[in-house]
């Protein structure tokens, strides 16, 4: 072997020789013999480095998986002979392997084993349980071997092919008939001969158990030998975690429901008398965790009994599987509660499937009841923060136990299904007493008692948020809890949790203040003062901003009283911080969208007239503007590259500003009515004069675009005067991704103005086109990716630019660009359809050809269509389907090809028995088509429902 590049399979190695190495190991997988090299290296322990075994053993791994079959008898004897010598020589070794090496040597003992163990290996197992017998090292690569090969057969993350699983289903079989039972007994063997003297094998064997229970007899298994040597392992402090998980695996196993039933009960009994139901003794909590798991096993597995007995009308079983799950809940209670989530998290299952069982009862007993409360009182007390949550740097702890509360949520749901009016009176009570003293109690018990009045809306479920009619005890219940929680004051703790709760609950109750609206100013103070938008905590103030924008947008009928008050005490929060002043804001520009929005709200749905609304509006618009004129011009002169960037994007939020106050107008209050029109005409001539600006286009572009195409939709036909010298801006040294974001800006103008906009359109038809082919004509590097999909995003913002322009009845325009621009671009639309491997451009293609035919394909169309019909539209339609990567298992490629059918179809309708007789006499004929199949063509051609050929034309 070439020592030199070996030296770099050590991590420590520099990135040359790493890199050397690589290219062996590439050179060693496709090389005949190097397999050969590797396989001596093992047998005779030549290289002591570990690297360097690993590196063999993933030679011999590559040459088993890929090209096993081109051995010959007696090279695929020698592979079977080197790993045998090898795993003798494990059991002599004066120290054992890696534990890497052990794992790699597994697997390719697995794949060996799932390529010969049907044809030219049957004794597979026994010749390595003679080998090993019961050393311990031995031993270890063996029970390695088992979960290889487990892993190999059943792992579910493994995505097998149909092929792979038939040939895995039949080694199971196989391995059913001929070898599991002496394999069983071998692990029975192992665990009574190390159970007590090396907890690792027997950990190891317990795991192996586990795994292959659940595809082979479970009578190996449960039975009274093992199941008795299991249970004595549960007392076992270093065993009793993988005993546990044995035993999670038995109960798991699919069977009959009334044996599953007797299983459980069983075991149960067992655990019972050895002491393990009495959870407050037991401090392990990893040990807790496993048996949590457990237990939640057994539940649901009686559970799932319970049902089939049911759905099988066999009543008397299903009685006593009830009574077996009832018998259990107490137990489950403990664990519900522990203090440690993880414990908690693994009964949950359990629990929210006993509750589903309740929901089916007709009546609840005494003790259910009292089930459901215990249940109910157990999610409130776990849904509390502990003390240790850092709310200012949420880590990874922190990340799990908001995923463990949306898992108590869902009980909580579950609660409100079984019993609402228990639910609504629990959280009541533990509500009222909280904010009583909100002053003197701990913040996490201040915001459960929010928080579960926040729930609460999703678990009593309404339609459209009106919680505060219809069920009068509900809607009583409901009202007199937000009450308090406005008018307690305790939206002034000081906790950010509390604060956030308080307002996430106002917003999802807005209806409340429909009904009582003498709250509002008390709930706004809050949201404007320091308890909320100005709050010392800068994720409060982000999220404040979101929901103020809510709470105002919900009640815009009650908040005529407050407007102007409500703008002055935000304008601060609307400065646009300009990069220069070093100041601090309150609000990230996110958060300051929010307020634009609000602001736009307030004025646009207020009770004012027109005229006091423009005023307003300009008050609101006239700072972005003054402020945008500055900083241009700083822009303009600035020589540094960051200050640019920081003053282009301060521009760009200006836009983004005065775009969002748009989204107040509706179909109902729109700019016009609100005499609004002249204000964002004035932003328009403000903003425009930045796409000339030679700095930072990129970002500037982006702004301006996105405001034109607010102000299409608000503004009408009064922004057609800025279009034109806003395109040739626009269109000046651009790149890709410019014409790509600039083409929906015009196809959204001709979408909508259409003849209105045609002479604009005549005019820059050819300048878009010439920017664009310049662009998709430029030399790219061969494998640059993002260039070559940057050109395909291009290639087909164009075709739907042409798509827009005939879907709007404005072929004129292309008409008119004189014959040789017609003709040139025909062509593309040709290329597009058949040349790029695109199905959603050939789709498009497909539509701007029939919708041509359409306009142009008849008697009176243009000089020379009809004949570009014949020699380039007809064949098309024949040459895109016949590629090799046309295919019809993608969804996209049927549309296309639908597409093309309407294209043929499109072409007969117009060019009526002349198109039949030059398919019939001329073009199949010169593709060498059959003459019955150009006549079962030419027939279905002719159907009067489409469907029919384009069925036709996908068989």
């Amino acid at each position: 072997m070439d020592e030199q590049a070996l030296l770099g399979l050590n991590p420590n190695a520099d990135a040359d020789f790493r890199q050397r190495a690589l290219a062996y190991f590439e050179q060693l997988k496709v090389s005949q013999d190097a397999w050969q090299v590797c396989a001596e290296a093992l047998a005779q322990s030549i290289y002591s480095d570990d690297h360097i075994k690993f590196f063999c053993f993933q030679v011999l791994e590559h040459q088993v998986k890929f090209k096993y079959s081109e051995l010959t008898e007696v090279q695929q004897q020698l592979i079977r002979e080197t790993l045998i010598t090898w795993l003798q020589a494990q059991m002599l070794n004066p120290q054992p392997e890696k534990t890497f090496i052990r794992n790699k040597a597994a697997q390719v003992f697995a794949l060996l084993f799932v390529t010969e163990y049907l044809t030219k290996w049957p004794k597979f197992f026994f010749d390595i349980l003679s080998v090993v017998d019961l050393n311990p090292r031995g031993v270890d690569m063996y029970l390695r071997i088992l979960m290889a090969v487990d892993a190999e057969l059943v792992d579910r993350d493994v995505v097998h092919t149909s092929e792979e699983a038939r040939r895995n289903t039949l080694l199971k079989d196989t391995m059913r008939e001929q070898c599991i039972p002496s394999l069983v007994e071998s692990w029975y063997q192992i665990l009574q001969n190390y159970q007590y003297n090396n907890s690792e094998l027997t950990c190891q064997c317990l795991e192996v158990v586990g795994a292959y229970v659940s595809w082979i007899d479970l009578s190996l298994i449960a039975n009274e030998r093992f199941i008795n040597m299991l249970l004595g392992h549960m007392s076992v402090e270093v065993l009793r975690e993988e005993a546990c998980d044995c035993l999670f695996e038995i109960v798991n196993k699919g069977m009959d429901p009334i044996d599953k039933t007797k299983l459980v009960e069983s075991l149960c009994q067992v655990l019972q008398s050895a002491g393990l139901f009495s959870i407050d003794q037991e401090d392990d909590v990893d040990f807790l965790a496993r048996f949590s798991k457990l237990v939640n096993g057994m539940g649901q597995a009686l559970i799932a009994s319970w049902t089939k007995l049911i759905k099988n009308g066999d009543m008397k079983s299903a009685q006593d599987t009830l009574q077996a799950i009832e018998a259990k809940v107490a137990l489950m209670l403990q664990l519900l509660i522990h203090e440690d989530d993880d414990i908690s998290s693994n009964i949950i299952g359990f629990c929210y499937d006993y509750l589903h069982i309740l929901k089916q009862l007709s009546a609840l007993s005494d003790q259910q009841k009292a089930n459901v409360e215990a249940i109910m009182l157990a999610v409130m007390k776990k849904l509390t923060y502990d003390e240790e949550y850092n709310f200012e740097n949420e880590g990874e702890d922190e990340a799990m136990f908001v995923e463990y509360r949306k898992q108590l949520k869902l009980l909580l749901d579950r609660l409100a299904q079984v019993s609402p009016e228990l639910l609504l009176a629990s959280v009541r009570r533990v509500f009222n007493t909280t904010l009583q003293n909100w002053q003197t109690t701990r913040f996490m018990e201040v915001e459960v008692a929010i928080r579960l009045l926040y729930m609460l809306a999703e678990a009593l479920p309404v339609s459209h948020g009106a919680h505060f009619s219809g069920d009068v005890t509900k809607a009583t219940a409901l009202q007199d809890m937000m009450r308090t929680l406005v008018t307690s004051g305790v939206s002034a703790y000081q906790h950010t949790s509390v604060t956030l709760e308080f307002f996430e609950t106002v917003v999802r109750y807005e209806k409340f203040f429909a009904v009582e609206p003498q709250h509002i100013p008390t709930v706004l103070m809050a949201f404007l003062d320091h308890r909320g938008l100005r709050h010392t905590s800068p994720k409060v103030r982000s999220r404040t901003a979101y929901l103020f924008s809510r709470f105002v947008k919900s009640l815009n009928k009650q908040m005529n009283p407050f407007i102007e008050d409500v703008l002055n005490r935000i304008q601060d929060l609307m400065e646009l911080s300009p990069p220069e002043n070093g100041y601090q804001a309150l609000l990230s520009s996110d958060d300051q969208l929010f307020i634009y929005e609000t602001a736009g709200v307030l004025i646009v749905n207020s009770e004012y007239s027109a005229e006091r609304k423009q005023v307003l509006m300009r008050n609101l618009l006239t700072p972005l503007m003054e402020k945008f004129k500055v900083l241009l011009e700083k822009l303009m002169m600035a020589q540094d590259e960051d200050r640019q960037m920081a003053l282009a994007d301060c521009l760009n939020h200006a836009v983004g500003f005065a775009s969002r106050t748009s989204k107040a107008f509706s179909n109902k209050q729109t700019v016009k009515q609100c005499g609004c029109s002249e204000v964002y005409l004035d932003c328009l001539q403000t903003f425009l004069p930045a796409l000339s600006c030679p700095l930072q286009k990129e970002v500037l572009r982006s702004g301006v675009r996105t405001f034109l195409h607010r102000m299409i939709i608000c503004l009408e036909e009064e922004v057609l005067p800025f279009i034109p010298s806003a395109s040739e801006h626009m269109l000046k040294d651009c790149e890709a991704k410019d014409l790509q974001e600039f083409i929906p800006l015009i196809n959204q103008i001709t979408a909508k103005f259409k003849t209105q906009v045609s002479p604009f359109l005549q005019q820059m038809f050819m300048p878009l086109l010439h920017a664009i082919f310049e662009v998709l004509l430029l030399p790219a590097e061969e494998n640059d990716q993002s260039a070559a999909l940057e050109k395909q995003m291009l290639r087909r913002s164009y075709f739907a630019f042409l798509q827009t322009v005939t879907g709007s009845g404005m072929s004129e325009v292309i008409a008119n660009q004189g014959a040789e621009n017609v003709e040139r671009v025909l062509f593309t639309v040709i290329q597009g359809a058949v040349d790029y491997p695109d199905p959603i451009a050939q789709k498009t293609c497909f539509i701007i050809l029939s919708k041509l035919v359409e306009l142009w394909g008849g008697k009176d169309g243009p000089v020379g269509f009809a004949d570009f019909v014949y020699k380039h539209i007809v064949p098309a339609c024949f040459l895109a389907p016949l590629k090799q990567t046309f295919d019809l298992a993608d969804a996209q490629t049927v549309l296309a090809l639908s597409e093309c059918a309407v294209t043929l179809k499109t072409i007969h309708l117009k060019r009526g028995p002349e198109c039949i007789q030059y398919l019939q006499q001329e073009y199949l004929p010169s593709l060498q088509v059959a003459p019955e199949i150009i006549q079962e063509f030419c027939q279905a051609l002719q159907q009067p429902d489409a469907k029919v050929f384009k069925n036709y034309l996908k068989v």
